[in-house]
């Protein structure tokens, strides 16, 4: 039996990445402009989503790092925290650099962003977002203004749905992207898992998602995941649980809102993937991050 799905549609790919992009949530850890009068060092965040726009001079990434040896005023790059990256930014330079966390609603979608994604002559591809660019950031201070934040997050969001959108465009993204496995009927299920993790999901009901029959689905599962529905499940539900008490969830809102019978229950859980519970995973999270 072959295991192989149909190739994608332009409209499949299409209203994937409507998904994705329409999924975008963010809260802005940091957000600055840098223009220093000599050559300076900027780190990217680990455990962000780092998004740079290059608004005058060029900036230099580290060698072997993969990126292009320099980016120009105008182009984007969009880094996802999975590993340290220092940018080199010389006098008379300047750039817009945003450190930003996806919200729990939108945390499952990190798989799907690249390591690292640069976008040359950004503001060609996309000039209403590069505008955008110009305004945020200010003097180097977050949002402080009544209301501030909100326009802030929102800006921040267009700028980084538009990067994602300029990087698929420019045919940097994989075959397939943003499907993880390339295979439509699958592709449902993740979607419903996303969606609801705290449900009580069983094979059966997936494979009647999925419009397969249950050996069939769980074959396909296995093969495009490398492991079982159910494990698949309880990794979807362990990453919304961190999202959602970073967000300050209470252990107990957090066990209900994701299914488990007991609090208990939730915490062994929560124990056997992180190795702590989730009181004290919490409080170094927040200690890590202050």
């Amino acid at each position: 039996m072959s295991l192989l799905a149909p190739a994608p549609t332009p409209s499949t790919r299409t209203d994937a990445l409507e998904r994705l992009l329409g999924g975008i949530a963010i809260s802005i850890r940091s957000q600055r402009r840098v223009a220093p009068a000599v050559e300076t060092a900027i780190a990217l965040d680990t455990g962000a989503l780092s998004l740079v726009y290059v608004l005058a001079g060029r900036v230099r990434p580290p060698a072997g790092s993969g990126i292009p040896d320099s980016l120009a005023a105008g182009d984007a790059m969009l880094v996802s925290g999975r590993r340290s990256l220092t940018l080199q930014v010389p006098a008379g330079a300047e750039v817009l650099a945003s450190h930003l966390v996806l919200s729990d609603s939108a945390v499952h979608l990190a798989d799907l962003l690249p390591d690292s994604a640069w976008i040359r002559g950004f503001a060609e591809l996309e000039p209403a977002a590069a505008a955008l660019a110009q305004h945020m950031g200010g003097d180097g201070t977050t949002c402080e203004r009544d209301g501030d934040l909100v326009i802030c997050r929102m800006m921040a969001t267009t700028l980084l749905q538009s990067v994602i959108r300029a990087w698929s465009r420019i045919g940097c993204a994989p075959q397939g992207w943003p499907s993880r496995t390339n295979d439509p009927f699958l592709d449902r299920v993740v979607d419903a898992v996303a969606d609801a993790p705290g449900r009580l999901w069983t094979v059966e009901q997936m494979a009647s998602i999925s419009a397969l029959s249950r050996s069939v689905f769980a074959e396909r599962f296995r093969a495009a995941f490398g492991s079982s529905p159910a494990q698949y499940v309880a990794d979807v539900r362990m990453r919304a649980a961190r999202a959602l008490l970073i967000d300050g969830r209470g252990v107990s809102e957090v066990s209900r809102e994701l299914g488990y019978g007991s609090d208990e229950g939730f915490s062994r859980a929560f124990r056997r993937h992180t190795g702590m519970t989730p009181s004290a995973w919490r409080a170094r999270e927040t200690t890590a991050r202050a």
